[in-house]
This record gives structure tokens, C-alpha cells and sequence, in this order.
């Protein structure tokens, strides 16, 4: 593996969680079905004694095509049909066409601490481009390119083989005879929308799969898609959070429409 970064947090692709990560308690599967209207319960203010049990994040891999939200229009697959709980809400999204890590939590500031740029929380991605990646396409991807919104912060950007872990993708990626393909890991500490496609195009690497495979602290580790698991927040996230912002419920999966906040995948 060969690879160029600047300096910013950085996150483990799979595997075994960082050190003062909680092991996994549960894992769940669920095949999915037909979307169902679910009215959800009332959120409401927790005393301190529960902190232990707001504290807990559930860890979905999200499938291909799947909305990152509880709401369906029309029928399209989403959240509802792979997680049983209708009190978290996804922390950041990921687009329909991207697979891979999705954190959810029914804790309002931790939801924060974890979405919102300004605490630069690193999020990891594998990305299967079309062509292959020299010194120089690294070097901007690290150093920053410059998209339609401005240029994107420092990054780490490196070179990786086809990782073995993965799963087939279904539909499949196109693929053309003529032009080869390899595998970027890319880990960003902001959350534009699309923004590492955007990345990729922009240095002439057109992404064909996304699979983000590490949040901050969490991994995917053995998650196949569809599968979740709930673990302890990170201490560090959770001190964080408190710092930052005031604790509260996170916000109503239905209350509202879906929100168009910017998101990387």
C-alpha cells in the first residue's frame, strides 16, 4: 500500500475498534420489507441516571439504494426496514448510492458532536475509482482540491488493494473493458455533499462504488449489509459532546421532512 496524507484524525478502515471503544453487545439482521408508516413515540428528557442507556449507538452497514432516513417516499427502501428502533436518528448521512457505516443515536448533543463539520470528526471511505491513481492525484486529494464550493480541506488519501472483506455489490458497478479500476481509502474531517465523488472527479477518478467504512471511533468491523450492533459511545465523543453543546433528544425521526444538509457520501 502506498499513500499520501496531510496530518488529520484518522480512523481504522475495519477490523478491531480503537483502544477505550466498547466491544459490540448485540447484532441484529433484518430482511427487508415493505415500507410501513411507524408513528413514533414522544421524545423526552432523560434525568442523569440514564446517561448510560443514551449513551449507546447503533452501528448499521447500510445497503446499496437504501434512503439514510426513516421516511419512505413511494416505497423506497430506508432505515425503517433494518432497524427496529424508531428513538435514534442517523448522525450525519450517506447518500442511496453509497454503502457502507451509518451511527445512530437517540442522544441530541452526541448526534451533533458527530454530523456537524466544525468538530472535524473523521469519517473513512473506501472508493472504487475508474483508472488508477498516480503520486500527483494523491497529493491534491491530501493537499486539497478545488470544487464548485471552494476548496476542500487537508485530507488523507492513499492507494489499496482490493479490500478482501468486502461484499458484491448488487446492482454491480459498470465496468469498461478498456479502462482499469482501483481502490482509493479516503478519510475527510468535513461533510460536503457527495464530496468525495466530488474529490475523485475532480482529479479525473470518477468513483464507481462508496463505501464509508469507519465514523470516528466505530467501524463496520464483521457488519454485513443490512446487519447492525449496538456499542457504547466513545468517552472522548461523549466528553465532547458535552462541552459542546447542551444534552437533549435527538430530533424526531418523522417530524419533519427529510433534511438537505450536506452530506459527504
Amino acid at each position: 500500500m502506498e499513500g499520501i496524507g496531510a496530518p488529520c484524525g484518522r480512523t481504522s478502515g475495519e477490523g478491531t475498534p480503537p483502544h477505550g471503544a466498547a466491544k459490540p453487545v448485540i447484532i441484529r439482521h433484518f430482511a427487508p420489507h415493505a415500507h410501513r408508516a411507524v408513528t413514533p413515540a414522544r421524545p423526552t428528557r432523560h434525568a442523569p441516571g440514564a446517561r448510560a442507556a443514551r449513551s449507546t449507538v447503533v452501528l448499521l452497514n447500510k445497503p446499496f439504494g437504501v434512503l439514510c432516513q426513516f421516511r419512505s417516499p413511494a416505497g423506497r427502501p430506508s432505515l425503517a426496514d433494518f432497524i427496529d428502533r424508531r428513538d435514534v436518528y442517523p448522525a450525519g448521512r450517506l447518500d442511496a448510492d453509497s454503502e457502507g457505516l451509518v451511527v445512530l443515536t437517540a442522544d441530541g448533543a452526541l448526534q451533533a458532536r458527530i454530523a456537524h463539520p466544525r468538530h472535524k470528526l473523521a469519517k473513512t471511505y473506501w472508493a472504487q475509482v475508474e483508472g488508477i491513481a498516480g503520486d500527483a492525484a494523491l497529493a491534491a486529494l491530501a493537499n486539497g482540491v478545488t470544487l464548485a464550493d471552494g476548496p476542500t480541506a487537508p485530507a488523507r488519501a492513499r492507494r489499496i488493494g482490493a479490500p478482501a472483506s468486502l461484499w458484491t455489490r448488487e446492482p454491480p458497478i459498470r465496468y469498461r473493458a478498456a479502462i482499469p479500476t482501483s481502490w482509493l481509502e479516503i478519510t475527510l474531517t468535513e461533510g460536503r455533499n457527495r464530496q468525495v465523488r466530488r474529490m475523485t472527479a475532480a482529479v479525473g477518478l470518477p468513483t464507481l462504488r462508496l463505501v464509508r467504512v469507519a465514523v470516528g471511533p466505530w467501524t463496520l468491523g464483521a457488519l454485513r449489509p443490512g446487519e447492525s450492533r449496538e456499542e457504547t459511545a466513545d468517552a472522548r465523543v461523549l466528553s465532547s459532546a458535552a462541552v459542546s453543546l447542551p444534552r437533549s433528544p435527538a430530533p424526531r425521526p418523522h417530524a419533519r421532512p427529510p433534511s438537505r444538509r450536506s452530506r459527504p457520501g
